[in-house]
């Protein structure tokens, strides 16, 4: 970024800008000064990856228009690629989340009690409903 700029000038500008604005108020602007110069980088780092993206998406469309014109058949290489790429992404819209099974949410899943647990489980919530206190 401060390619021009050598050893000399950076000095020079430091001593400016110590006599200028003092000790105290130097540190403060330096750090403003970064922290615009980091926000300018960040924006024009998000402009450049939108434009790429942008000009990805119209080599693929370009690419399925020839793709179209050939009739999808003896396709080189390249447009196969292409072609390939567009129907990943395209499935990858289309199939909503999937949910996977774990093996953890599958031990979750309660059985159906048997009979002789299920009086059990009867006689045990009944003691808990009469043990509780009322409030």
């Amino acid at each position: 970024m401060f390619d021009g700029i050598g050893f000399m000038e950076l000095l020079l500008i430091g001593i400016l800008g110590l006599i200028v604005l003092g000790p105290e108020r130097l540190p403060l602007a330096i750090r403003s000064i970064t922290g615009w110069i980091r926000a300018m980088k960040s924006m024009a780092n998000s402009v450049k990856d939108e434009l790429e993206q942008e000009l990805k998406i119209e080599q693929l469309h370009s690419d399925l228009k020839k793709a179209e014109n050939l009739g999808l058949k003896n396709l080189s290489p390249e447009l196969q690629e292409s072609i390939d790429q567009l129907k990943d992404a395209a499935q990858s819209v289309n199939r909503p989340y999937k949910v996977e099974d774990t093996p953890s949410a599958s031990a979750n899943v309660v059985a159906e009690p048997t009979p002789s647990t299920a009086s059990t489980t009867e006689t045990s919530s009944t003691i808990s409903n009469t043990e509780k206190p009322n409030g």
